[in-house]
């Protein structure tokens, strides 16, 4: 049996958190951006220290590879993401990827053989916040992406991501593509509130939501804010502000766990004193029902096309990015659902309503995933947190099921 070491645990993470930290206790570590590199700077040196075999993929995902007895076995995956959102929490992907480093190092310290070799990975831009396709390394992994159109992304400044990556010293020269695994576990927050309202300190993940992503632009004419009738005016602040107001009631008219957020907007030209010409905003709506997405998709289009009849104002609205919903593989849930009971941890079958890579790597391996309890559901906010009991309990749980996959 392989137990996590409370402590060694807790300092890791708060080493780890310190990169990037905030002065609300939050962490600004957005993918490859200098603190990310320093982050995977320590991540690799941990790897390094534990004798494992490094490498780095060309969209810089990072493996360690710890052998097992039959060198010919698929491994098993455990892993997740070190970057964050823009001053969110410390708990969003760290704790997966330190969870995974904590079990590495049990296995060390008592020293367990298995007969499968285990590899660990942080994916390299799993937020989507400075490159806009989230779940990046993990897609182009696991084939769902093209590794030349992942490369080609751009930031708000124009930095590509392979430019991105040459910066940090992470474009690596192993391939990136699909490898044979036999099963892949994340273990990571649940950010929402459902854990903590039902009494239980473990979710076992069944699938991730359907999602897409939209931006919509919107163009009006410019104007002086005191001569300028109101009747008259191409108002495109007022387009977006009616839009939107539309687009957050839609949920309630699509299904009961729709969701839509307006995460970005901006206007121009930008003075208090001139009716704005342009102004731009993204969209995200979710469903674990896929057709609901997609009549969630059409009906922000609508809202937008109707509020800008309504303002003398025209639009274009592009499609960013989207992901189907995700069943994840029954056994590896049942496997964990028998290591909790064995452990005495209060648990439930759940899904997720956010992204996460195991959604990709459940395209090309049997894969599920582990939720902790996050306090009060909240998340991408500097305020995260996930109690420390919880934080150990759902950890030994995800050691004791990789070692329980790795003998399979």
């Amino acid at each position: 049996m392989v137990t996590i070491d409370r402590e060694r645990f807790r300092e890791s993470f708060e080493n780890y958190s310190r990169i990037g930290a905030t002065a609300n206790g939050g962490l600004h570590r957005l993918t490859l951006t200098e603190a990310d590199k320093r982050a995977r700077d320590t991540f690799v040196d941990d790897l390094e220290a534990l004798g494992l075999d490094v490498r780095i993929d060309r969209i810089g995902n990072i493996f360690g590879r710890r052998d097992g007895t039959d060198p010919t076995a698929d491994p098993v995956l455990i892993g997740s993401h070190l970057d964050s959102q823009p001053y969110g929490g410390r708990f969003d992907g760290q704790l997966g990827v330190l969870a995974s480093l904590e079990t590495l190092r049990g296995l060390d310290d008592e020293g367990v053989e298995t007969e499968r070799p285990i590899e660990i990975v942080n994916w390299t831009n799993e937020e989507g916040s400075r490159f806009q396709n989230a779940l990046l390394g993990s897609s182009v992994f696991a084939g769902n992406t093209e590794l030349e159109t992942a490369l080609g992304l751009t930031d708000d400044e124009g930095t590509t991501v392979e430019e991105a990556l040459g910066e940090i010293g992470y474009d690596g020269d192993h391939p990136a593509g699909p490898s044979d695994i036999h099963a892949h576990i994340e273990l990571h927050i649940e950010q929402g509130p459902s854990l903590e309202a039902h009494g239980n300190t473990l979710g076992i993940v069944e699938g991730v939501y359907g999602m897409s992503w939209l931006r919509a632009t919107i163009t009006g004419d410019s104007d002086h804010a005191g001569p300028t009738p109101m009747h008259t005016r191409s108002d495109a602040m007022a387009t977006a502000a009616d839009a939107v107001s539309e687009i957050n009631r839609l949920p309630n008219r699509l299904s009961a766990d729709a969701v839509s957020t307006v995460g970005e907007f901006t206007i121009g030209p930008g003075s208090i004193n001139v009716v704005p010409d342009t102004a731009e905003f993204t969209v995200d709506v979710r469903s674990d029902d896929d057709s609901v997405v997609a009549e969630a998709v059409t009906r922000v289009k609508q809202e937008v096309e109707h509020a800008c009849s309504r303002h003398s104002t025209t639009a274009s609205v592009e499609d960013v990015w989207s992901i189907e919903s995700t069943a994840f593989d029954d056994s590896v849930c049942d496997v964990i659902e028998s290591v909790a009971d064995d452990q005495g941890i209060a648990h439930e079958r759940m899904p997720s309503g956010a992204a996460h890579d195991a959604k990709h790597l459940n395209d090309i391996a049997p894969t599920a995933m582990l939720f902790a309890p996050s306090v009060d559901g909240k998340t991408h906010n500097e305020a995260e947190l996930t109690e420390w009991d919880d934080c150990v309990r759902t950890a030994n749980c995800y050691a004791a099921v990789t070692v329980e996959l790795a003998t399979q």
